[in-house]
């Protein structure tokens, strides 16, 4: 007899993360799961490099191992993860307050949603985050004198 509640996931890894139908919060939530991971590794990353100077092991000096250019985009990549992080938390943390879903409604249908104003304000942190991307990738990509 076949179970009546199993359901096969036939998109693979594309399902979990395209989504498309779920719209762009749930990339969103992808991306911030991703960078919260990124930001987590690229600390455990820095507390070995920086705990290897006790060893009279200096990978940060000029001419150093880590002044390779993938070390510089990848700098550049933990300053992308950290601005989106910081500001989709901002924004998450509102939400979760109440500030940005708005006053509690009897649900009626047809049903009301609080897209209306969750959409701007993830529009609004990316627009920010934009921002402080490109006001860091100035300094990392040596523009600013």
């Amino acid at each position: 007899m076949a179970d009546l509640h199993r359901h096969d996931n036939r998109l693979g890894v594309w399902g979990w993360l395209g989504g498309g139908r779920w719209g762009v919060e749930r990339y969103a939530y992808i991306l911030h799961r991703v960078t919260g991971l990124g930001i987590l590794l690229y600390l455990l990353m820095h507390t070995v490099v920086t705990s290897l100077r006790v060893r009279g092991i200096y990978l940060w000096t000029d001419g150093g191992f880590l002044h390779q250019p993938i070390f510089k985009f990848g700098e550049f990549l933990v300053v992308a993860a950290f601005a989106f992080h910081a500001f989709n938390g901002i924004r998450l943390v509102l939400v979760e307050l109440g500030f940005a879903v708005g006053k509690p409604i009897e649900p009626v249908y047809p049903y009301k949603t609080s897209l209306g104003v969750q959409r701007p304000l993830l529009i609004v942190v990316m627009l920010l985050a934009f921002i402080f991307l490109a006001v860091g990738g100035y300094n990392f990509l040596g523009l600013a004198k």
